[in-house]
């Protein structure tokens, strides 16, 4: 998908017979600007500091990024009204679960307590840098809470029919439930294995990036498709397991020019991806006992965290046991899979073409 980060765009430019990727993001990325500015505003009038908070939230979902939730809401939506319909009057519908994805990567960054996303600082770094770490945390758990409570606002903006609000709070249940599963199996990585690796995956990825945001697309038709609503399920679900796992390997063997997170993340963190739980199965008790090994106190940073060099075996030993191979296997099925339910569903063929290419482009991103 295009990466464009044009803050004072306008959606005046979709065409009404669909949309592509670069004047979908920019005319989505227009619609988000607009309503960040007077939000800012309306903060700035209270209190200047107020203002530079908002200020920062803004930059966050103005930022960049792929996008992917609106766009997948977006087709989801073109699939059941065809190419006719007007995008003015649910298109802020789309641009919120932008501000939805920020709130989640936010918290999620505190959690994991990354110090990049998209190549720039975290939110509790960047609030950090003022008044100390405990301050930057406080902060950025309220600019998550910021853009979730903004998400409400421009979602209330759209003409959405009954039902959206239903299929917009289940993917919300649906992500912090995932969240809260990812964030136990840090805690207890003893007592996780793979399939339930898999099952964070359905629910803190797959559902609200793909899966919800379709079902949401398709019920701001206001039309009654079960067919479809059943394909978008299993598309969905499919496709974004497969997200999922490309990520878990980016995560160890991401370039981060590239990702904008740094290399490793997930080993430092000891997070039990669906990777790493795979290479554990495989590995032989060798290789186990360095996959299991939290690394020595890393000296440059006294983290208590494993070491660079740690991080690396760690790296290595995972792709000896062959589970990045597998992984990629994996990602290959659930794609087939993701594509297969498409094709017995009464979609319109220009939204089946955009899904099949987004199934691709999605899961197969450049470490």
């Amino acid at each position: 998908m295009a990466n464009d980060t044009l803050q004072g765009s306008r959606h005046r430019g979709i065409p009404r017979q669909g949309a592509t990727p670069h004047s979908l993001i920019h005319a989505i990325q227009g619609t988000l600007a607009d309503f960040l500015a007077a939000q800012t505003a309306a903060l700035d009038s209270i209190d200047p500091e107020l203002g530079g908070f908002a200020r920062t939230a803004r930059d966050l979902v103005l930022a960049g990024g792929k996008r992917l939730r609106p766009v997948f809401a977006y087709w989801g939506w073109r699939g059941a009204v065809g190419e006719d319909e007007p995008i003015e009057p649910v298109l802020p519908a789309f641009a919120a679960l932008e501000l939805m994805h920020t709130f989640a990567l936010v918290h999620d960054d505190v959690m994991d307590e990354s110090d990049t996303r998209r190549g720039r600082p975290t939110a509790h770094r960047i609030f950090g840098r003022r008044n100390g770490e405990r301050f930057g945390s406080s902060a950025a758990i309220l600019v998550g809470d910021l853009c979730l409570v903004w998400a409400d606002q421009l979602l209330a903006r759209a003409q959405a029919p009954q039902g959206v609000r239903s299929v917009y709070d289940r993917m919300r249940v649906e992500a912090i439930a995932g969240q809260y599963l990812d964030v136990l199996g840090e805690a207890e990585p003893d007592s996780w294995s793979i399939e339930r690796a898999l099952l964070v995956a359905r629910h803190k990825t797959a559902s609200y990036t793909i899966q919800r945001p379709l079902q949401f697309g398709l019920a701001l038709s206001g039309l009654a498709h079960p067919e479809i609503d059943l394909a978008y399920g299993q598309y969905g679900l499919a496709v974004g397991e497969a997200f999922q796992l490309r990520d878990d390997l980016l995560g160890v063997y991401g370039d981060p020019s590239v990702t904008g997170k740094p290399a490793g993340d997930d080993l430092r963190s000891g997070k039990p991806t669906a990777l790493l739980m795979l290479a554990r199965r495989l590995a032989s008790p060798t290789q186990r006992e360095v996959l299991d090994s939290a690394g020595a106190v890393n000296p440059a940073d006294g983290s208590g965290g494993p070491t660079p060099a740690s991080v690396s075996q760690r790296a290595q030993v995972i792709a000896e046991t062959g589970a990045p191979a597998r992984l990629e296997a994996m990602i290959q099925e659930r794609v087939a899979d993701g594509v297969a339910a498409l094709a017995g569903a009464p979609l319109h063929e220009d939204a089946r073409a955009a899904l099949i290419e987004l199934a691709v482009r999605a899961t197969h991103r450049p470490a």
